[in-house]
Formats: structure tokens, sequence, C-alpha cells
């Protein structure tokens, strides 16, 4: 007995059709927040890239004033490290008079805090990824117990029931089983390369905000605004 999908659909109990529907509105959420994710990944690597090749001629000569500008321009402007800098050089430039901590341990401490902030901004969104991997798999198993409840009942209403009908009623309820893994599955996966390349690019600020200090220390008040 050969059934087809659109087959088992047209035979599938209310419940289970509620369920799969939800497996496949889980999976579509995960795929536009992967895409989402990954662009707006690719276009801050390709931002920060710019600007730190653009900045580093500047730190090297100490321009504190001109490398605030910089950060502070439109060109720039949605770079995760634009920001980061930007943030470190306002603390910088607030507490260049703070003669009990100085200025460049609270562009450190700053720093340290955007760095967090910048990082949850980052994963914005990767939660639903999370909770797709996690659930769906027991949200197909529930689609699926419900499928098997609702088949042995019509069996049971008709008074009978060979194999061709056991077997179809058990291949609408797997097939629930089925898409749930498949959607936990591709969220996983989405979730485990997205999270590789933001833990990559999370050591890059991290790194780039500890030469910011290392700069920083060495300027010497090299501004006069």
């Amino acid at each position: 007995m050969e059934l087809s999908i659109v087959e088992i659909w047209s035979q599938m109990g209310l419940m289970a059709r509620a369920v799969a529907i939800a497996l496949v509105g889980m999976g579509f959420a995960s795929l536009a927040v992967s895409i989402e994710r990954m662009l707006v990944l690719r276009r801050a690597q390709r931002l920060s890239a710019a600007f730190a090749a653009t900045a580093r001629p500047l730190l090297e000569d100490r321009d504190v004033d001109s490398l605030y500008d910089l950060a502070g321009g439109a060109e720039y402007k949605g770079s995760p490290l634009t920001r980061l800098v930007r943030y470190g050089l306002e603390a910088y430039r607030a507490n260049r008079d703070d003669e009990a901590v100085g200025p460049v341990e609270m562009t450190r401490r700053e720093l340290n805090r955007r760095l967090e902030q910048l990082a949850s901004e980052a994963r914005k969104g990767m939660g639903i990824l999370a909770s797709t991997g996690s659930t769906a798999p027991f949200i197909g198993l529930f689609g699926t117990v419900i499928g098997i409840i609702t088949a042995f009942q019509g069996i049971a209403a008709s008074g009978g029931g060979g194999i061709g009908a056991v077997s179809a009623g058990i291949a609408e309820a797997l097939i629930v089983t089925a898409v749930g893994l498949f959607v936990a599955i591709a969220s996983v996966l989405f979730f485990n390369y997205i999270t590789a390349r933001y833990d990559k690019f999370d050591m890059t600020m991290q790194h780039a905000a500890s030469e910011l200090v290392d700069y920083l220390e060495g300027a010497g008040g090299r501004s006069t605004r």
C-alpha cells in the first residue's frame, strides 16, 4: 500500500494537523532567524574589517581625537567594532581628569560592559533556534501519540481493520515525528554554525578592546579637546 503525503494529510485528525502546522511554522521561524543572523554577522564583519583598517594608523599615531571622529562618523555606522571603539573613547574622554582610578582603567571597565551588551545584541533571536531544536522532537512525538490514538479509535469503531488499516494509521502518526525531527536537526545545525561564527567574532572584538586599551595607555595626553 502506497501512501502519498497528500493522502496522509487528508486522513490526519485535527489535532495531528495542528501539531504538523505548528512544527512547520517553527521550522520557517528558525530558517528566517538563521538567515537574518547570518546576514547581520556578515555585514558586521565587513564593516568592522573596513573600520579596523582605517583606524589602525590612527591608533599607532595615538591620535585619539581623529579616531573618535572616525568612530562617530556615518561611514561605519552599524559596525559593532565601531560602536565599541566609540564607547571606549567616550569613557576615556569623560574620565581624563579622574586621578583616583584613571581614564584607562575606566575605559577598560566600560569596554567590558559594552562587550557583554554587544554580544547579547548579536545573539538576538538565537533563543528561537535553541528552543526549536530542543522542543520540536517532543512536539512531533506528541502528534504521533495523538495520531496513534486516533487510528486505533477508528479501528475500534469500525469493528475491524487489517494490516493495511493499521499501517495507514501508523504512517499518519509517524509523519509528524519525522517532521519534528527534521525541524529539530536543522535548527540545531543552524544554531551551532551561527554560534561558532559569533564566538569567533566575539574573540576578535575582545582583542580589539584590549588593543584599544593598550594604545590609550600610550596616548599620554596627545588629545587637546
